[in-house]
């Protein structure tokens, strides 16, 4: 049966894991086996880290400068954002008071009461698998593993969001961001993206500065990201993996320019969204008639102030830049791009 790992392990796929998706497929179908509130339950944990790092991710590699374009200047950039994973990112907790038809037994050589708790990997934790035990046979299975994050993206415990967009300069000091990727339809995968942000330079409203060679702006972004994969289980209909992340960051920006150099800074605050579910009817129990329709819904969400420092150099059109952002996951995000004011 290949039903719970199309939907809870199918964002590793985007996330550059595919090669390590398959190792925990039957982990996750012994879980559906207990009760879908219960793989639920755990299915939450496991991959909430995933789908909150990556929603966060979203909010990055919007701006190099607080300056914007002259009318019709405009800039077309290409960044790589890596998102650092705190430790308690690898491992939660699994409280067997919250599950009604399977329970936590062991974990990395630690037993577990009937009515006690443990810790267990997350996607991003460490490659052990948990043992659970089913509550009406006494029977045992092997709980997903964490897939090392490490070792699977051989980057540090960092993962990489990357991202393209355009800056069009418009009248009254506004400049227009968009992120934007068609449709794109592999077999039963597809995926789109679509974001808009506005800079606005407010330095031109205060007074006493504005005389003073540094540009200060606000500005605002929203992204959204939706990707769905075919899944092929034993028995339904209509069966599909859906993830979806919404965006959002409001920040206010400043820079200031020294020869080809500009030092940039930005504060603010971000907000994202993002939700993993599975579509369709599906057959758990391997009895050939489907049971369950659309097993799988999970919501997650951010949120967090963020303050960024980073600086970019411009050789004619051509811009290079590199920036760091303190928040509730830290990232470095590097890029290049064109630029014509």
């Amino acid at each position: 049966m290949k039903t719970f790992k199309a939907a809870a392990l199918f964002f590793l796929w985007m996330m550059y894991l595919q090669p390590q998706a398959s190792i925990a497929q039957d982990n996750f179908d012994d879980l559906m086996k207990g009760s879908l509130r219960d793989a639920n339950i755990l299915a939450e944990g496991y991959a909430g880290p995933a789908m909150r790092a990556l929603g966060a991710g979203l909010n990055h590699g919007w701006y190099n400068t607080a300056k914007t374009h002259k009318t019709l200047g405009f800039d077309l950039t290409f960044t790589g954002t890596l998102m650092y994973l705190p430790s308690s990112d690898q491992l939660y907790k699994v409280d067997n008071n919250t599950l009604t038809d399977v329970k936590l037994i062991s974990y990395d050589g630690q037993t577990i009461s009937p009515t006690g708790s443990g810790n267990v990997p997350t996607i991003f934790g460490p490659s052990k698998s948990p043992t659970y035990e089913y509550v009406d046979t006494g029977d045992t299975f092997l709980g997903p593993e964490g897939q090392s994050l490490k070792d699977a993206i051989k980057i540090a415990d960092a993962f990489p969001v990357p991202m393209y967009q355009l800056g069009i300069g418009l009248p009254k000091s506004f400049e227009l961001k968009v992120r934007f990727a068609p449709t794109v339809k592999m077999q039963d995968f597809q995926f789109n993206l679509f974001g808009i942000g506005i800079i606005h330079d407010v330095k031109q409203y205060i007074p006493g500065i504005k005389v003073i060679p540094f540009d200060l702006s606000m500005f605002v972004g929203y992204t959204k990201m939706k990707a769905e994969l075919g899944i092929d289980a034993s028995a339904g209909s209509n069966q599909k993996g859906v993830i979806e992340f919404s965006s959002t960051t409001i920040q206010a920006l400043a820079s200031k320019k020294i020869s080809v150099l500009t030092f940039y800074g930005g504060l603010g605050y971000d907000f994202g969204s993002s939700n993993l579910a599975m579509k369709g009817t599906y057959d758990l129990d391997d009895d050939g008639t489907p049971e369950a329709t659309d097993p799988v819904n999970l919501d997650f969400s951010t949120s967090g102030f963020r303050a960024t420092g980073g600086m970019r150099l411009k050789l004619a059109v051509f811009t290079f830049h590199g920036d760091y952002t303190l928040g509730q996951y830290n990232a470095l995000n590097v890029g290049f791009g064109i630029n014509v004011r």
